[in-house]
């Protein structure tokens, strides 16, 4: 829709959605560009696949080096799934040589860019929330996670890329806690390290709580702690570290007493009142973690 007077129709709703969508659109695009300069610049390529699941076809985004082949390193997402940031991290990653897979966890229940704007989404909004646990519903469904790390990891394994003689990495975001701690398990013979950030569901009452599998888990294990899921849940990290301990694993249970559950995404929506969620010190620090997490365990 066009005007004469551009002043003529400042709150029509369509010209407002249009702003909105045009600022999403230059953000998606700036970031794109970052990532496109950050793998130019660090000799890393990147493909968009589609990866033959048990439950349908999910589009993934490839990361990777040129030259020889790397260890391989399963990136699982937020609630907010494959985005702008989510492939940057995975051209970050892969420039510090690794081949790296960052997948769309919902492929049963939507395709390409689920959320445009991040940012503006809020669980405080029920009808936000309808949505981001529909799709986290699918994907958490009984089996569900097992049957894709696997099927993601066999992928991998698949790809000339990747270096098979070394372990597999794979970190998780918030709700990539649960994922990352349930990959390790099924798949004990590859996974050789896992990193949990701002993880959420980890520790529960429950028969099939996620840190229950640790027992199961060979690889070497980081757990990153949001203040504010420690302050609800206190206990949370101490059987976290029992768990390890018991297992007899090399690991590690932090709490960052200074950010908030989602911490490390740059995209995240504000908090409550208004203070940003990421902390670009802390996401730093995270980052540095994940590093020493993998030089140590997938050399």
């Amino acid at each position: 829709m066009t005007y004469e007077n551009e002043q003529a129709a400042p709150n029509d709703p369509s010209r407002r959605d249009f702003v909105v969508m045009s600022a999403v659109g230059l953000a998606a695009a700036a970031a794109a560009q970052s990532t496109a300069a950050l793998a130019a610049e660090a000799g890393v390529e990147s493909r968009d696949v589609e990866i033959k699941m048990p439950d349908g076809t999910a589009e993934a985004a490839f990361f990777y080096k040129k030259g020889k082949p790397n260890a391989a390193v399963l990136l699982w997402a937020d609630a907010f799934g494959l985005r702008p940031w989510t492939r940057q991290m995975g051209a970050r990653l892969a420039a510090a040589g690794y081949s790296v897979l960052v997948p769309n966890p919902f492929y049963r229940t939507g395709k390409g860019l689920i959320y445009p704007d991040v940012h503006s989404l809020s669980f405080a909004k029920e009808e936000d929330r309808k949505v981001i646990f529909g799709h986290m519903g699918a994907l958490n469904a009984p089996g569900n996670p097992e049957k894709d790390a696997v099927a993601y990891i066999d992928w991998l394994d698949a790809q000339k890329e990747v270096d098979k003689k070394k372990k597999i990495g794979t970190q998780g975001y918030c709700m990539g806690g649960p994922l990352i701690t349930k990959t390790a398990a099924v798949r004990a013979d590859r996974v050789g390290a896992a990193a949990s950030f701002h993880g959420g569901g980890l520790v529960t009452d429950k028969p099939d709580s996620p840190h229950l599998l640790i027992a199961k888990i060979k690889a070497q294990l980081y757990y990153g702690v949001a203040a504010n899921d420690d302050k609800q849940q206190p206990e949370a990290k101490d059987k976290l570290k029992e768990a390890i301990a018991a297992a007899h694993l090399k690991g590690e249970v932090e709490l960052y007493p200074e950010s908030v559950h989602g911490w490390c995404m740059k995209d995240m929506p504000d908090q409550a009142d208004g203070k940003p969620t990421y902390n670009e010190k802390d996401a730093e620090r995270a980052w540095a973690k994940l590093l020493a997490l993998y030089k140590s365990a997938l050399a």
